[in-house]
């Protein structure tokens, strides 16, 4: 098998792993013939961390490596085999509770494995909990064998509970927490106790662990099939429609591009402070309604549209939009790439990818 990667005129990504390498710059020198850990590296999140931990690899000759525990990592690599031709990743089969420790030392860890939408409504939501807690505790004490300066922890907007109606964006100051009675908020509540244990990893064992609280994204990789409405609406539309919106498109979001994901996450893992949580997403809102009719126009404009519900008058909005000042002010962090292009990109990827099965 041929150990090279994609070039920039054949990656269909190139352009945006460039802006990425463009904006993380000198970051890169920490992982300078070094060996990093990943999980969770073949979801939405891993998959950009490896796309463009590979792209600077390749671009600055870092000599670094990366190893990367999946569950299945021939099924990963079926739909980028590029990456298993990069003789700087190599995958190590196991589950995120129960793995066998990788020999040897790492500089960093990144414990980005959690339950997709389709993976979480498999399981209850005591075993939700459960592998959350269960998965972050192990990579935690794999990250202090392994002698880990730094680890990253994706953690999720879900600690804050819902949004209040007041607030149009939620910060990092905000103390308000999930219903810790429902069991819906095992997910949440897992995520918070993640959180957690890192702060308790840092007090006793002097472990850099960053929190970076991810809210709502869009790009190539991000399923169709999934819980998230922006994946659903241009599944719709580009299967020709209708898109289907569930609710009655008052509920508000707002969404990071992909490319500029990967460069708050590597930034975040590489000058983030420990246990100070970042908030990571756009701050730009828009409703699901304004969201659907955005895709619709961009993909495929003869689509119709329709909705669950109609809109109750009076009623509270609905909001998942973070606060991003201290990741502007502390990182220098920011939304790039708009809206518009995020979900032409987003497409056309997916356009491209169910052409090449």
């Amino acid at each position: 098998m041929k150990t090279v990667l994609l070039t920039r005129q054949t990656n269909r990504l190139a352009s945006d792993l460039d802006h990425v390498l463009a904006h993380t710059g000198d970051l890169w020198e920490d992982l300078r013939g070094q060996r990093i850990f990943i999980t969770g590296g073949t979801g939405f999140f891993g998959s950009w961390l490896l796309e463009s931990f590979a792209w600077a690899n390749q671009e600055l000759q870092l000599d670094a490596e990366a190893v990367v525990l999946s569950r299945d990592p021939a099924a990963f690599l079926a739909k980028a085999p590029h990456l298993g031709t990069c003789r700087a990743i190599r995958f190590h089969p196991g589950d995120v509770c129960c793995f066998e420790f990788p020999q040897g030392e790492f500089s960093h860890v990144i414990h980005a494995a959690t339950e997709s939408g389709i993976q979480a409504k498999k399981r209850a939501p005591l075993q939700i909990l459960e592998v959350i807690l269960a998965g972050t505790r192990r990579v935690l004490d794999f990250a202090l064998g392994a002698g880990a300066r730094n680890f990253l922890l994706t953690s999720s907007g879900a600690v804050y509970g819902k949004q209040p109606p007041h607030l149009s964006h939620i910060s990092e100051s905000y103390l308000g927490a999930p219903e810790s009675l429902a069991p819906e908020s095992a997910y949440s509540e897992g995520k918070r106790v993640a959180e957690l244990l890192c702060a308790l990893y840092y007090q006793q064992h002097g472990l850099e662990a960053k929190i970076a609280r991810g809210f709502a994204f869009v790009g190539p990789y991000l399923p169709l099939e999934a819980h998230f409405a922006v994946g659903n609406f241009i599944r719709d539309a580009v299967n020709g429609g209708p898109i289907q919106i569930q609710g009655d498109g008052t509920a508000q979001r707002s969404y990071l591009y992909a490319a500029d994901l990967a460069v708050w996450l590597w930034t975040i893992l590489f000058r983030g402070q420990a246990c100070r949580p970042y908030n990571v997403g756009s701050e730009k809102t828009v409703s699901i309604a304004q969201l659907a009719d955005e895709v619709r126009t961009i993909v495929n404009p003869s689509t119709e549209i329709r909705m669950a519900s109609q809109p109750c008058p009076g009623a509270p909005v609905h909001r998942y939009v973070p606060a991003t000042e201290r990741a502007r002010a502390e990182l220098g962090l920011n939304s790039v790439i708009g809206l518009a292009q995020s979900l032409q990109r987003t497409a056309d990827w997916h356009r491209e990818s169910s052409k090449s099965l």
